[in-house]
């Protein structure tokens, strides 16, 4: 005698709001999925044998490496006329054989004020006339 089983009739399920992520979730789903290879392995022309253990000296300093400077970036308002002579003495600099940036030159303008004494440096920044901070209107 065969029973039959009787399954209950499930109640429809309830349509859900589908959200954008769910969505894209479905839809990556159903992309084909690209099939990466991997490289070969580079073939050697032949097994190397291992290599016999000889006493090794204890490492007894490492090379120094220099400190890395950190640098900084940072803009700033100049004359036309301050920033022409920049260009002069990059011109200077070539023709001594040096090709120089801007920032070098700063950096080096900034050494020699660093090594003068206190009253050429008060004189150095009365020279320089104050401007007005900030970016230059539209000319």
């Amino acid at each position: 005698m065969a029973t039959t089983r009787k399954t209950a009739a499930k109640a429809p399920a309830k349509p859900r709001a589908a959200s954008p992520q769910t969505a894209r979730q479905r839809a990556a789903q159903k992309a084909p999925q690209k099939v990466v290879k991997a490289a070969p392995a580079p073939r050697t022309a032949a097994p190397q044998a291992p290599k016999a253990k000889t006493a090794v000296a204890p490492k007894t300093e490492k090379k120094a490496k220099p400190e890395k400077v950190k640098v900084l970036r940072d803009s700033f308002t100049i004359p036309k006329s301050e920033y022409a002579a920049i260009a002069e003495m990059k011109k200077r600099a070539l023709a001594m054989g040096k090709e120089v940036r801007k920032s070098e030159l700063l950096r080096a303008g900034l050494m020699l004020l660093a090594g003068t004494s206190d009253a050429a440096f008060g004189k150095a920044l009365a020279q320089v006339p104050a401007l007005k901070t900030g970016r230059p209107g539209k000319a």
